[in-house]
């Protein structure tokens, strides 16, 4: 079968030269699982508020099970599987409740480590044991009402772990002082947090440059809530516009806000340099093909810090267009779904790009590239669905192109799929 087919559990992708078309984005899920922490810290001293239009994907499932989860014999059991963020805010969630908590998840989810945030619940009152490997889960967790008060959280690790405190401080009884210690990654989900706070009625203010404080003044939510659509899977519609060879192409994203609260909004501005013009219509975001200016400096660098989930797409873009690269402030990307520097540099080898990994948080690109076979390739996923969109683009250049466990991109964006069939040669099967 030709266009986007199943085949031995991966996809092989022919896609059309034409570029045009308008994507529904779905909705953000790091808005919607912090809403949703949120809504529960506040159900629990009897409020709450309607969410419309959370994410539908297994990230949101699973941070919606892990929430709702009852206690059964004494203790309640949440296995959030591959998902991180449940993780994160689960453990804070159940750590500053009263009961037994198990907490365990996925193989890969078993080596992600947790342990600054469990420290941290620690010293505010909670009980954890680590039941397999210390630092890492599953974990059982004894809960506490905190008092709460002054805590130091080393901020050079994941921005999810300051979140998670955060969103649960305004339950205990005298607030939250929270020190950040360190260089702080990804500020802008920090940032985002502290906004949706303040939106559902918290008092939160960064009182300097490290200091984070939280008063004990619980959620006042009012009204009915709206998850914003999602900058991260935008990204992969902006690489899609870099690497066609339409020079007409056009594509209307919809659902994006102009004053996004998402750190990825800079996608817009990392893709201009690639020969993509972004403009607000009355409808939605427009992509357009442009020429590159000869101004342009040939070689591109940029520092992923603070949207490193925009670094997989930034980095097989530039090398799928033998742009010479340096990107730096990619730390965190070895403890996600997968190690996304080393899966990055093997995949693209496969397509004939020798991509370098220098220290921990940088890769970089000479420019040079080897021909390939696309039909003879399989891109592996690692169970990492943005390794799975982002490597889907370069089918425009590399027709024949395979996919392998297609479902991965069900984590974030379900409907990535079947949204690219419409640019793809025969519509997407089901599988």
């Amino acid at each position: 079968m030709q266009g986007i087919s199943p085949k031995m559990n991966t996809l092989t992708l022919h896609l059309l030269p034409m570029l045009r078309g308008t994507i529904d984005l779905p909705r953000s899920k790091s808005i919607s699982n912090r809403a949703l922490l949120m809504n529960a810290v506040a159900a629990g001293a009897g409020k709450g508020w309607d969410i419309a239009g959370t994410a539908v994907c297994d990230d949101t499932d699973a941070m919606q099970a892990a929430l709702a989860a009852r206690e059964i014999g004494g203790q309640r059991t949440v296995d959030v599987g591959a998902a991180g963020t449940a993780m994160r805010f689960a453990t804070a969630f159940y750590a500053t409740q009263p009961g037994r908590t198990l907490l365990t998840g996925s193989e890969r989810m078993k080596q992600r480590p947790i342990g600054p945030l469990t420290d941290a619940l620690e010293t505010l009152g909670a009980c954890v044991t680590f039941l397999e490997r210390k630092g890492c889960p599953p974990l059982l967790v004894e809960g506490c009402v905190p008092q709460g008060g002054e805590l130091t959280l080393p901020a050079d690790v994941s921005s999810q772990f300051i979140s998670a405190l955060l969103m649960v401080a305004p339950r205990f009884a005298k607030g939250l002082r929270l020190h950040l210690a360190g260089t702080i990654l990804s500020r802008p989900y920090i940032d985002m947090t502290c906004a949706l706070m303040r939106r559902f009625g918290a008092a939160v203010e960064w009182e300097d440059e490290r200091t984070i404080a939280v008063d004990p003044a619980p959620y006042a939510p009012t009204g009915c809530f709206a998850v914003e659509a999602d900058w991260s899977a935008a990204s992969y519609w902006f690489e899609m516009a870099a690497l066609t060879p339409d020079a007409e192409a056009g594509i209307l994203l919809k659902g994006l806000q102009q004053d996004s609260l998402q750190g990825d909004s800079r996608v817009k501005d990392l893709f201009e340099p690639l020969g993509v013009r972004a403009e607000w219509q009355a409808d939605g975001l427009l992509l357009q093909k442009t020429a590159v200016p000869g101004s342009a400096p040939a070689f591109y660098e940029a520092d992923l810090a603070t949207c490193p989930d925009l670094a997989q797409t930034v980095c097989v873009a530039c090398a799928m267009l033998r742009r010479p690269f340096r990107l730096t402030g990619l730390s965190t990307l070895r403890i996600k779904e997968t190690d996304r520097l080393a899966a990055l540099q093997a995949e693209l080898l496969k397509l004939g790009r020798s991509i370098e990994i220098d220290g921990d948080d940088t890769l970089a690109y000479e420019g040079n590239a080897v021909p390939v076979q696309p039909e003879n390739i399989v891109i592996d996923t690692y169970s990492d669905h943005r390794m799975a969109m982002a490597f889907a683009p370069c089918a425009l250049l590399l027709p024949g192109l395979r996919i392998a466990a297609p479902e991965v991109v069900g984590k974030s964006y379900p409907d990535f799929w079947q949204h690219l069939s419409a640019f793809s040669k025969n519509s997407l099967c089901t599988f």
